[in-house]
């Protein structure tokens, strides 16, 4: 079951969060080597300031995480960033990622009126995961990442919250 992470978690966000920079640049805006030199104070700032959800395991490590921002300008605020969706291989293929993606929505609802993202084109078993929770294509932004000289287009998709 999924639990929102607090600034005391900021040492296995930060060891999940950039093992996921690490082995998946191309589906990441932020870059490993930034975010691994920055000091675990960010990463705790970063858990105060957003809604990040986890699946823990027994031994207390982070299995997969998902996180929420809402924005807090007055024009934006009706719309939330689901972001940072990332599951160990391990646990892949358990419905942990839906499990994730699910508490991210349960907490958007009463808040904001759609919950926006992005996926990196090619990247079917996120786009179909989010497209079962009714999430609709809405864009397309070509060479949205650069990674080690190539370029990657991200779809951007949007649920609109009953």
């Amino acid at each position: 079951m999924p639990r929102c992470l607090g600034p005391g978690d900021a040492a296995a966000f930060r060891a999940l969060r950039l093992e996921a920079l690490r082995l998946h640049p191309e589906v990441f805006a932020a870059d490993f080597a930034e975010e691994a030199g920055r000091p675990l104070d960010w990463f705790a700032e970063r858990l105060a300031s957003n809604e990040v959800w986890a699946a823990v395991a027994p031994d207390g490590t982070l299995l997969g995480m998902a996180g929420l921002i809402c924005h807090a300008a007055a024009k934006l605020r009706h719309k939330a960033v689901l972001w940072g969706v990332y599951v160990r291989a391990e646990a892949r293929g358990t419905g942990l990622g839906a499990a994730l993606v699910g508490a991210v929505l349960a907490a958007a609802r009463g808040k904001v009126e759609e919950v926006r993202l992005t996926v990196t084109v090619g990247n079917e078993a996120a786009i179909r995961l989010y497209e079962g929770f009714g999430f609709r294509v809405y864009g397309w932004e070509e060479r949205a990442l650069r990674v080690a000289g190539r370029d990657y287009d991200d779809v951007l998709m949007a649920l609109r919250l009953g």
